[in-house]
């Protein structure tokens, strides 16, 4: 079905692309405003459905703008078959392009757990939790529901559902959550199931499941697909995404964070960065093996996330390849290695292992959550420790997986999957050995 969506997105292109040329020769100079608008709409529509939060936005209002353009030349110059045509073929290929860009892996049939457990925060994403009944739901599957009330420690629950024979371990709600019960998943070997209960969600996005489908993911335990994943640690912690330091790691601590996000954060660069501001002095090696000293911001992640302008931005394309995504930013200072330059204020790189020192405890935002962690900071990353059940119906994948980058690379990606030679999702699925 992708092969045949791909055809049809490229040939309707082509031709959409080729009656806009032969308007704007042939009715010029409004031919070749019309054509101008319907290429401006295609790039702007692309950039924007591709990305998310402001970048989306404005990707969004620019196609818009444009398309009123091409229809207001249309009234203007009287309404010909041969114009709406060609605004009817650009939606089109459009909406055929994203839907073969559309990821869904068929992952390896995974044993169904005899005594699976679902541990659950009623509190996690506005009450999701409540909302889908989910406790309900699992038990009509056979899963077990185990709710997280105030004062409970949830890795002791979970230890202890582990004692008593649990075999499959699941949990609905934040990604700080989803690491305690991933971390006991991964030590005992059992299967782990990522519910999206929580407000982002961004684990089970990169994980393939999809974060509107909250009961469906609960079918992970009933008839799932498997696949292994990395986890990430720093000093012993398990973490599933990223750990913050710096900027937004000292915004985080504020008490006015969760109310007011955006505006704790300006109020904080002041403070971090600015004269007499309290930044951190964090010392690293970078992987020319030169000292540095960090920015205002170090972001260390479980897999590298793509940045930019590239499709997916935002999102991890594997988090299955062994390594430690690392992000600095900070003021251009010092020299580079030949002695002649500044240091790049970005800079972004992969390793198994990374090492933070600090003159002090330095404050940090693990998967979102606030904590003081003591100096040095000694971040890993543990290949393929978690077999995570998946929903047949789900993507399986990261949305990054096989996106490709910016419109020409969109094209090329196009061909290829039409004539049946696209990439396949890099995502380890490889059968247990028991």
């Amino acid at each position: 079905m992708r092969r045949l969506t791909a055809i049809f997105a490229l040939v309707v292109a082509a031709a959409t692309l080729a009656l806009a040329i032969a308007v704007a020769i042939n009715q010029f100079p409004r031919g070749l405003a019309l054509l101008g608008c319907v290429l401006i709409a295609s790039a702007s529509a692309w950039y924007g459905l591709r990305r998310r939060g402001v970048a989306r936005v404005v990707g969004v209002i620019v196609a818009g703008i444009a398309l009123v353009g091409a229809v207001a030349l249309i009234v203007v110059g009287g309404a010909r078959f041969v114009d709406l045509l060609i605004v009817a073929g650009l939606l089109v290929s459009l909406a055929a392009a994203s839907a073969a860009f559309t990821i869904h892996v068929d992952l390896p049939s995974a044993t169904v757990p005899r005594q699976p457990v679902l541990f659950f925060n009623p509190r996690s994403g506005g009450g999701k939790a409540e909302r889908f009944q989910l406790a309900k739901e699992a038990r009509e599957r056979g899963i077990e529901p185990i709710e997280l009330k105030p004062g409970d420690d949830l890795e002791v629950l979970v230890r202890g559902a582990v004692e008593r024979g649990a075999d499959g371990l699941a949990m609905a709600g934040g990604d700080g959550s989803q690491a305690i019960v991933a971390k006991v998943a991964a030590e005992r070997g059992l299967p782990y199931a990522c519910v999206p209960a929580g407000t982002r969600n961004h684990f089970a996005l990169d994980l393939g499941v999809d974060r509107e489908d909250v009961v469906g993911a609960l079918d992970a335990f009933v008839d799932g697909g498997e696949r292994r994943v990395d986890l990430a640690e720093v000093n012993g912690r398990v973490f599933v995404n990223n750990v913050a330091l710096g900027l937004y790691a000292e915004a985080v601590q504020r008490a006015g964070y969760r109310d007011a996000k955006i505006r704790t954060v300006l109020d904080t660069v002041p403070d971090v960065v600015g004269p007499g501001g309290s930044e951190i002095d964090m010392r690293w090696t970078g992987p020319g093996g030169h000292e540095h000293h960090a920015g205002a911001v170090v972001l260390v992640s479980n897999n590298q996330y793509r940045l930019g302008r590239a499709v997916g931005s935002g999102t991890r394309p594997r988090i299955d390849d062994g390594l430690l995504g690392i992000i600095v930013v900070g003021a251009p200072s010092g020299r580079g290695q030949n002695g002649s330059s500044l240091q790049r204020p970005l800079r972004e790189w992969s390793a198994p292992t990374f090492e933070i020192d600090a003159d002090r405890p330095v404050p940090a935002g693990i998967d979102g959550e606030a904590l003081v962690l003591d100096a040095p900071l000694h971040f890993r990353i543990r290949p393929g420790v978690l077999w995570v059940h998946i929903a047949r119906k789900h993507p399986g994948a990261s949305p990054s997986a096989i996106a490709p980058e910016g419109m020409w690379a969109g094209i090329v990606e196009l061909a290829h999957i039409a004539f049946g030679h696209h990439q396949k999702p890099a995502s380890s699925t490889s059968e247990r050995q028991e």
